[in-house]
Formats: structure tokens, C-alpha cells, sequence
């Protein structure tokens, strides 16, 4: 008998059952331990990539928390900022107007409670020609005819007399849906080019920068009709963006010039 490899063979060299069945056990017993080293490798993979996780988990917490402090004390700082900002100056003198309100109504004056005013929107009445009195019996008209919805807060004609046709506490059908927290200004016009005659354009300017100071408005938030809808109105400062920036530049300036800090207006 021959011993190789712990396998015992008999005379004709073939293994023997009792040998077969012993080399079989041994090989499962190795898959075993093999099996096992290679579920402890495992184990300790996952374990480990689960620390790691979880460190990554709480480093994005407290940094998620670093961050809402940091922008909370940004906010702080802005409203601080905010509320130590002066007021916007205000015009003591008002230009010259006459109240003329509509008669409540669904089509024109619908005497909705405005929300808080933040703008002033300028228009056009792209109707040329026509006087400031006539487009607030225009609006007037509406309470009968119920052809439309439409009305202004002011309206400014073309020698550059100033109309008010709403209270500035009501809403009027201007400018959409900005209709609730902006004054608006109707401007006449004597050519389809909708350029104003420089009445027109004085009083508006004077009529703008009292409202701005009134109201605690600044100029970035005098827009036209076409700011808030895109509509061609007031046409001119549509067609020329360099009019419409001068124009602005116009209502600061009256602003600079003839205001006063808002602590000086006890009126």
C-alpha cells in the first residue's frame, strides 16, 4: 500500500470509499471556513461602510445646520439693515388735482380695499386727443354700458391737468394683476406715437414722485403697464426704453431736489 497526499489506494491504484468519503469532508470542511472567512469579510465591509455613512450622515446634518444659522443671521442683518434704512423722501407740496371719484360700481369701481401699495404703474390712454376729462367719463360710462372693466387712479391730461377717479385705498381696473397694490396713472396723449406733451410729462413726473414719497415707494418700483403684462403701454417709453429711463431718472431727481426726510412731514 502507498500513502500520496493522505489518499490511500488499493492494489489496482484506484481510492478507496473510506478515502473518498474522508477527502470530502475535508473539502467541505475548507468551502466552510472558507465560506466563513468570506462572510466575516463581508460583515466587516458592511459594518464599516455603515460608520462611514453614518459619519457622512451627521457631518450633512451639522452642516445643513451651519448653513440655516449662517443664512438666518443673513436674514437678521438684512432686516436690521432694512429697518435702519431711512424712508423714501416725500414731496410736502402736491401737484394740483382735481377729486373727481367715479360712482361705485362692478365696471369701474368696484371699491375693493387695496392690499398695500407698492408700485405705481404708468399707461397711455391710446386715445389720442382726448382730455382727462373726457377718459374719466370714459370710466364713468362703464357703470351703464358694461362694455369693459377698466378705470385709474389718476388721469393726467394733455395740458397737464390731474383727474382722480379712485381713491388711493381702493383698487382700480388698470393693471391686472397688480391691480391690489398699485396706483395707477392714466397719461393723455395728442398723436398715436403716445408722446406726452411736456404738461403732461411735468405733472406726471410731480404727481409720481409725490405718490412715491406718500407711499413709501421707491422709483425701481414706478413701472409701466407693459412691465406688468407685456402690453404696448404707455407706448412711447415702450418703443424708447432711453425716455422711459430718463423719465425715472426725472422722478428721483424732483425726489432729491424738492423732498424731505419723511420725519420732516408732520402734514
Amino acid at each position: 500500500m502507498i500513502r500520496k497526499e493522505g489518499i490511500r489506494k488499493n492494489g489496482e491504484g484506484n481510492v478507496t470509499s473510506e478515502e473518498r468519503r474522508r477527502r470530502e469532508a475535508y473539502l467541505a470542511r475548507r468551502r466552510k471556513r472558507k465560506r466563513k472567512r468570506i462572510l466575516q469579510m463581508v460583515r466587516k465591509v458592511v459594518i464599516t461602510c455603515g460608520a462611514i455613512l453614518a459619519i457622512l450622515l451627521v457631518i450633512i446634518h451639522i452642516s445643513q445646520k451651519v448653513e440655516a444659522t449662517e443664512n438666518k443671521t443673513k436674514g437678521a442683518k438684512k432686516v436690521v439693515a432694512s429697518t435702519d434704512s431711512s424712508r423714501q423722501k416725500v414731496i410736502t407740496e402736491a401737484p394740483d388735482y382735481k377729486v373727481e371719484l367715479l360712482t361705485p360700481n362692478e365696471y369701474s369701481r368696484p371699491q375693493i380695499a387695496m392690499d398695500e401699495v407698492r408700485g405705481i404703474v404708468i399707461h397711455y390712454t391710446a386715445n389720442p386727443g382726448t382730455t382727462a376729462e373726457q377718459n374719466r367719463s370714459y370710466f364713468e360710462s362703464l357703470k351703464d354700458s358694461h362694455e369693459t372693466k377698466a378705470s385709474s387712479h389718476f388721469v393726467v391730461g394733455i395740458d397737464g391737468e390731474i383727474v382722480q377717479c379712485i381713491p388711493s385705498s381702493e383698487i382700480s381696473y388698470a393693471s391686472n394683476d397688480r391691480n391690489n397694490d398699485t396706483i395707477s396713472i392714466e397719461c393723455c396723449h395728442l398723436d398715436k406715437d403716445g408722446k406726452f406733451t411736456q404738461e403732461t410729462y411735468d405733472s406726471l413726473v410731480h404727481l409720481t414722485a409725490w405718490l412715491c414719497g406718500k407711499f413709501d415707494v421707491s422709483v425701481e418700483n414706478v413701472i409701466r403697464h407693459y412691465d406688468v403684462t407685456g402690453k404696448e403701454c404707455p407706448l412711447y417709453f415702450v418703443e424708447h426704453e432711453d425716455a422711459w429711463e430718463q423719465f425715472k431718472k426725472d422722478v428721483q431727481n424732483y425726489l432729491d431736489t424738492y423732498g424731505v426726510e419723511a420725519e420732516q412731514n408732520i402734514s
